[in-house]
């Protein structure tokens, strides 16, 4: 049987640093997984968008797509937007099965993601207990999504670092700024900050406007291959549940 096509599926900004990044998350997924047929849509400002990829998918015969919300947190576009375009879709496309895949977050592999970063940026696994982390996301008003941030900053601080805190770019308080003169205020003598976003984009960049009081800031989690892993981590849950665990424990 031919596998279900992957339909990474990305919000989209009017800043070009943002598709292209998703573009080279997508073409590290395909070199993990020669064979497996991986597209790309965008819900807003970039092309192609999600219903025309789904509409090319159906003339071309596919059978069957696992749409996978390039998200971390489960949000307003996770459970309205998302829903709403692959329900309209349904009706469109009869032939065409569509399953919604679950967002990236929580997971071990985001926090092994997130730590490349910040030894990218020039810290060592040595320096975690001397330094303070800023989880820096871009915010929501979603409780559920809030709630998410926080306790992933609980369990990076039993990881080593001396202390975590949650910031949020947009919608939810503290700002980064906040957290780094918080930490700065405790005496902790090195600030660490880790956007906890996956591409470039206007909210990233408040992020790193913020971090301007802090010894380090890494880059956005981009194509890491821990997050292309991750993606394929969902789609193989979504395909098979059991399959989907073995992926992770891989």
């Amino acid at each position: 049987m031919t596998a279900p096509v992957l339909l990474v599926i990305a919000h989209g900004s009017r800043d070009p640093r943002h598709a292209a990044t998703v573009h080279a998350l997508t073409a590290r997924v395909r070199s993990l997984r020669p064979g497996l047929r991986v597209e790309t849509g965008f819900l807003e400002f970039n092309a192609p968008s999600v219903p025309r990829v789904l509409e090319r998918l159906a003339a071309d015969g596919a059978g069957e797509v696992v749409a996978l919300p390039l998200l971390l947190t489960r949000a307003f576009h996770a459970k309205t937007d998302i829903p709403s375009v692959l329900r309209e879709a349904r009706t469109r496309l009869p032939r065409l099965r569509i399953r919604q895949a679950g967002v990236l977050g929580p997971s071990p592999l985001l926090n092994a993601a997130l730590e490349e970063r910040l030894y990218e940026a020039g810290l060592s696994p040595a320096d975690k207990r001397s330094t303070g982390l800023v989880l820096a996301s871009a915010g929501s008003t979603d409780p559920e999504a809030i709630a998410v941030i926080a306790e992933i900053a609980r369990e990076l601080r039993h990881t080593g670092w001396c202390a975590v805190r949650p910031a949020f770019a947009s919608a939810s308080l503290p700002r980064t700024e906040e957290a780094v003169r918080d930490l700065r205020s405790e005496g902790v003598r090195r600030v660490a900050v880790a956007p906890y976003v996956i591409a470039p984009g206007r909210l990233p960049d408040r992020i790193a406007a913020g971090a301007a009081g802090a010894d380090v800031l890494s880059g956005v989690l981009g194509p890491s291959p821990a997050l292309a892993r991750l993606l394929l981590t969902r789609y193989a849950e979504a395909c098979d549940p059991a399959a989907g665990t073995r992926s992770l424990s891989a």
